[in-house]
């Protein structure tokens, strides 16, 4: 038997007393040396938990307790290995076979080439662009193509350039546009509006833009300032290259749309309406087209600033806009195609003003309610004949009914005075209406 030191032996009897043993040095070598804990994610670590708590509890008890699926619980003990606990890790969720693509190189440098020529059209215009030239792919195809082209970095798209706009001064000479006012046709109104462009620096432009609401047919011209002269001249570009007349534009507050620019629109007979301080949302159409024009157009443009061979790109872009560029708002059609489905109705100025509001009461698809438009509203009833929909009886707004119709019985108290000989009332449609019936 192996002998003791006195020390020893003193430290072995105080074992139970609270004091501990190190013993390291009479383990093997190998044993001194014990892999770490390997660390656990915290979903192991529950998984863990409940795979001990489980060596305890039932298996029912143990699914209720963590309120987990049977299944569940099975599936992680099947996987658990008491030496390798990574195995409660959560496994990769990529599919083992991923999806390879299944378009062509053709069809991929087709795509690249028409983004290329087009670096700000998105997956919609570019499918129609290439529908065009005979090939024909899903949208969620050249989606996936121009996705995998940045990817492979085949694609460089350019950076994007923050232009600040023209800032807008105060206009004494303030014309709403009326609410009344039909918007049907083309040149029923055309909003106009400038941006402030600052290409280098010290060198400044002023791009003028004018958009037609209904065709969304647009006018671009570029000038070095934008004064009321500058803005005289453009309007004068747009009525020559519009393909309809103009009956109303709609400007901001900016100073370039007084003086001369007002007084060429009061000569040709064009009602000018001019929008409330700080509200460019009533000019969505231009300023939506004034992003398009910024970015499909100014920041793809290198070459000559001068005004000359700079208008002469604006205008081929111009025509691009209204003759190649699909229009998500138009079902993807050009302003051409769509104003060649569109008829062409007779000025406004023909048609008397009370029609006039009826066809634009018409129009508006969400009745009026208010009480100061009830009387438009019984107008309106009033331009075709009715029938009873108790006796079938053909009438006219104001007429009285077939003789012996008592309207629906007289357990209604409006039904009793349908009664023949019952005497004239108002009109049942609405208190404002000063027709009497019968």
């Amino acid at each position: 038997m192996r002998k003791f030191s006195r020390s020893t032996r003193r430290r072995f009897a105080q074992v139970g007393s609270g004091t501990s043993v190190c013993l390291r040095y009479r383990l093997p070598r190998q044993a001194a040396r014990l892999p770490a804990a390997p660390s656990l994610s915290r979903d192991a670590k529950q998984r863990l938990k409940i795979l001990d708590y489980a060596r305890t509890h039932s298996v029912a008890a143990t699914c209720r307790h963590f309120g987990i699926a049977r299944s569940t619980y099975y599936r992680w003990a099947k996987r658990y290995d008491p030496r390798r606990l990574s195995f409660l890790e959560n496994r990769p969720s990529a599919p083992r076979r991923p999806r390879r693509p299944t378009w062509t190189p053709a069809q991929a440098a087709a795509v690249r080439e028409a983004r290329e020529a087009h670096p700000r059209w998105g997956k919609d215009k570019l499918a129609v662009v290439l529908r065009r030239e005979g090939m024909i792919l899903s949208v969620s195809m050249i989606g996936r193509i121009l996705a995998d082209l940045k990817r492979r970095r085949l694609l460089i798209e350019p950076k994007a350039a923050r232009l600040r706009p023209h800032a807008r001064h105060a206009r004494p000479y303030a014309i709403r546009k009326p609410k009344e006012h039909p918007v049907a046709q083309p040149g029923d109104l055309v909003q106009v509006d400038t941006m402030h462009l600052t290409p280098l620096p010290g060198v400044e432009r002023r791009h003028f833009t004018a958009i037609d609401v209904v065709s969304r047919w647009s006018v671009t011209g570029v000038r070095a300032t934008a004064t009321a002269g500058t803005a005289r001249d453009f309007l004068a570009e747009v009525q020559d290259r519009l393909p309809f007349p103009v009956r109303a534009i709609q400007v901001d507050g900016g100073s370039e749309f007084m003086a001369e620019f007002e007084a060429a629109c009061q000569e040709q007979a064009i009602a000018l309406f001019v929008l409330p301080p700080r509200s460019p949302k009533l000019n969505g159409h231009v300023e939506r087209a004034n992003r398009t024009h910024r970015n499909e157009f100014w920041e793809l443009y290198d070459g000559p600033l001068e005004l000359p061979p700079l208008q002469e790109a604006l205008r081929a872009w111009e025509e691009s806009y209204n003759h190649v560029r699909p229009h998500q708002a138009l079902g993807y059609q050009t302003p051409a195609e769509h104003l060649a489905t569109l008829g062409q109705p007779p000025p406004v100025a023909d048609v008397p003003n009370e029609n006039r509001l009826v066809r634009a009461r018409l129009v508006d698809p969400v009745p009026d309610r208010r009480p100061e438009n009830r009387r438009l509203m019984c107008l309106q009833a009033r331009t075709a004949p009715t029938r009873c929909r108790h006796c079938a009886g053909a009438r006219e707004h104001g007429q009285s009914h077939r003789p012996g119709c008592n309207g629906g019985g007289s357990g209604n108290r409006r039904a009793t005075r349908h009664v023949a000989g019952a005497g004239l009332r108002p009109c049942a449609r609405t208190p404002f209406c000063p027709a009497a019936h019968g």
